[in-house]
């Protein structure tokens, strides 16, 4: 088996958990599924740091990106827990799932940053929008601001991540810098 099947087959399963959780109105579904996942993944990974790092940076910014769509009024989550003016818990336990992705099943695209960007840009929107009409998650303002700035969000995270992942790996001391 390749080795990043198990890592994107458990990151997908914290997506379901947290996204079809949060719809039951189960909040604790997605950090539950997250918490084994990231034992998991943390108990086989040679990037064990980059990794924690990766998953404490993901909370933070999950947390801040989120809670600026809510304050600008452009979704509103269900579960939204611990304040409806914040990210809930069950989207930032799948930021921080989406972190442990980047040292394994997204490390091909690290020499591919224009790749990264526009996988962001398109997977980024595309997940919220799945999230609302598949699942009933999250409600998503009627206009195409919401999707547009998901977009270039997206669009610039997802590089930035895939370039601390390549900066915060254990050999990275030993690489030229670029």
């Amino acid at each position: 088996m390749k080795r990043w099947l198990p890592n994107l087959i458990g990151f997908q399963l914290v997506w379901m958990a947290a996204v079809g959780g949060a719809a039951q109105g189960w909040w604790w579904a997605g950090p539950a599924v997250l918490l084994v996942f990231a034992i998991a993944q943390l108990a086989v990974t040679r990037s064990r740091a980059s990794d924690v790092r990766l998953m404490a940076f993901c909370a933070i910014l999950g947390l801040a990106l989120d809670s600026l769509w809510v304050q600008a009024g452009f979704m509103k989550f269900a579960a939204p827990l611990p304040d409806p003016r914040l990210a809930p818990i069950w989207i930032v336990a799948m930021w921080v799932g989406f972190g442990l992705t980047v040292n394994h099943s997204l490390s091909g695209l690290k020499p591919l940053p224009w790749l990264g960007a526009l996988l962001g840009l398109l997977g980024g929107p595309l997940a919220y929008w799945a999230a609302e009409r598949a699942w009933g998650a999250v409600e998503i303002s009627a206009s195409v601001w919401p999707f547009l700035a998901l977009g270039v969000a997206w669009a610039l995270v997802t590089p930035l991540l895939l370039w601390l992942g390549d900066r915060w790996q254990p050999d990275a001391a030993a690489r030229p810098a670029a």
